[in-house]
Parts: structure tokens; C-alpha cells; sequence
């Protein structure tokens, strides 16, 4: 059962990459940025369902680095300086969370 749900998954998996590059006509920018957001998809899935705590804390953690790589590629895109401020705001957010979260799940106190 397990290696049918990895055979559908790579299945699908090409069947977004063959669509988004070489069917989908857009700049190179465009199709990066849907690949990264297909990437958080899956991600997002992995917080949702995730077999432990830390899966789910490693998995926000990602999702963190890839919001601010679209922010960045938002930035390119669009020829905006204003996607990098945030995407700088976001990283300094996302490693203080990710410093939260593992303090909670060592079982210590925010205030220890």
C-alpha cells in the first residue's frame, strides 16, 4: 500500500513538473514561483498530518523558509523592493518561533 501511494505521488509529481514547464507558457520567474508553491502544498500537508510534534514544528519551519523565498521571487517578479522588507520581517519572525517551539517541546517554560 505504502509503495502505491509513492508511485501516485512521483505520478503526480511529474505530471505538475512536465505541466508547469514545458506546457505552461509564462517567464521562468512565474514557474518558480509555482513550484514553490506546490512545494508548500506538500508541506502544508505534513503540518496537517504530521506523525509527531516535531514533524509538525520542522514542517512550519519550512513552510517559513518557503514564504520567504516566494516573497522573494514576488520581489523579482514585480521589480518591488517592499517583498524583501518582508520576507526580512518574516525570517526574523520564523527563527524566534522556531526557538519558541522547541523550547515547548524540550518541556521547558517560554521564561526559562
Amino acid at each position: 500500500m505504502r509503495v502505491a501511494r509513492w508511485l501516485a505521488g512521483a505520478a503526480v509529481l511529474g505530471a505538475l513538473a512536465y505541466l508547469n514547464f514545458f506546457v505552461f507558457r509564462a517567464p521562468l520567474l512565474v514557474k518558480l514561483i509555482n513550484v514553490s508553491l506546490f512545494s508548500a502544498l506538500f508541506v502544508l500537508y505534513r503540518v496537517i498530518r504530521g506523525p509527531s510534534a516535531a514533524d509538525r514544528i520542522i514542517a512550519v519551519d519550512i513552510l517559513g523558509v518557503l514564504s520567504i523565498g516566494i516573497l522573494a521571487l514576488l520581489g523579482l517578479h514585480h521589480d518591488q523592493g517592499f517583498f524583501m522588507d518582508i520576507a526580512l520581517i518574516w525570517a526574523l519572525l520564523s527563527f524566534v518561533a522556531s526557538l519558541a517551539f522547541a523550547k515547548i517541546l524540550e518541556g521547558r517554560r517560554l521564561d526559562d
